[in-house]
């Protein structure tokens, strides 16, 4: 399943985060981001009817993409992931049961760490990635300096605080991926707002 992960990050290391978006919403904001080479796609839990919304990207995304849900904090919420068909798990935090539950569900497991002792303990559970979260907190300097310690297949994935002018400075620190939020997509970001954000992430990583 990780090569999955792997294969969508190579061809856009990009994880659209659709927080507070509503099911109505859906159609037009998949449409926007596959126009714009958008591969990985997250419906936060903490959403309107947020299974609504992952089962409609599950069935029109095509089996390409990558549709995952994101603030996954209990197994009882993995097993509804995967109910939805969805593939992608994706938590704030680490948390060993979460990420083994999602893990013999089948899901692939991004989950948040913010220390090495955590990302060392969510690669122990089994996780495929590493979310670190707070962007903010965790700069190009510390991807550099997990580089040195961590696996080197680990696939690092800063998400918060990423932006179309750091992000040439979080890639060549060695970073795999991006979690991008309210940068990208917030409640009440029209249809042309969302091309253009999403058109300002693809011109700076290419």
């Amino acid at each position: 399943m990780t090569d999955i992960l792997r294969s969508c990050l190579a061809r856009l290391p990009l994880i659209a985060i659709l927080r507070g978006m509503k099911p109505e919403e859906a159609p037009w904001v998949l449409e926007t981001l596959l126009a714009t080479g958008f591969q990985i796609i997250e419906v936060p839990l903490n959403s309107p009817r947020r299974f609504e919304s992952l089962a409609y990207f599950v069935r029109h995304a095509g089996p390409d993409i990558l549709i995952g849900a994101g603030t996954v904090l209990s197994e009882a919420e993995a097993d509804e992931v995967a109910a939805t068909g969805a593939r992608l798990m994706i938590a704030p935090n680490c948390a060993p049961p979460v990420i083994a539950a999602a893990k013999a569900r089948g899901l692939i497991t991004l989950p948040g760490v913010a220390t090495p002792t955590e990302a060392f303990t969510a690669l122990a559970a089994g996780a495929d990635g590493l979310k670190m979260f707070p962007g903010e907190l965790l700069p190009p300097t510390a991807v550099k300096a997990w580089r040195a310690v961590l696996p080197k297949d680990t696939l690092l994935i800063p998400t918060g605080g990423v932006t179309p002018d750091n992000i040439a400075a979080y890639r060549a620190a060695g970073a795999d991926g991006f979690g991008i939020g309210s940068a990208l997509y917030k409640p009440g970001t029209s249809r042309e707002e969302l091309a253009q954000r999403a058109a300002a992430f693809v011109s700076a990583l290419r």
